[in-house]
């Protein structure tokens, strides 16, 4: 498929569509001659992309977008037009859900009342520190 020639505009759109976060300076002021965003990704790797001011309809060289592409929207061509044009946002996967965690106070227990190790507790499910502390609970009614 052919596509548009591959602009600043188009590339700041694209930022703008998925919702990269402009990217601040030490003074919180914008970073000076780009324009400079981030987007974290759902496994926690930052990308950086930079689009030259202002972003205006000058095209980028094959290389230049090319490694733009790839290196910092880490993108193929169909999912970037798809996403400048029919504002279809790229499937960067979802978040993944954290494992049922044992909650602070239940681990801060199991530690005083059980000495267990921080290793031991960090295997445990939340079911497996509740029916620890049931046990011990139940062993001092006793």
């Amino acid at each position: 498929m052919t596509w548009p020639a591959p602009s600043r505009e188009a590339h700041n759109s694209f930022c703008l569509i998925e919702g990269w976060t402009p990217v601040r300076d030490a003074k919180g002021k914008k970073v000076g001659h780009h324009l400079t965003y981030e987007l974290t990704l759902p496994d926690a790797r930052v990308l950086r992309t930079r689009v030259s001011k202002p972003p205006n309809k000058d095209t980028y060289g094959p290389e230049m977008w090319h490694h733009i592409l790839r290196d910092q929207l880490q993108v193929d061509e169909a999912t970037f037009w798809a996403c400048v044009q029919d504002k279809t946002k790229p499937a960067r996967g979802a978040p993944k859900a954290p494992a049922e965690t044992v909650p602070a106070d239940l681990v801060h227990l199991l530690v005083v009342n059980l000495r267990l190790s921080d290793a031991e507790i960090q295997g445990m499910t939340k079911q497996e520190a509740v029916e620890r502390m049931s046990e011990f609970w139940r062993d001092k009614t006793e």
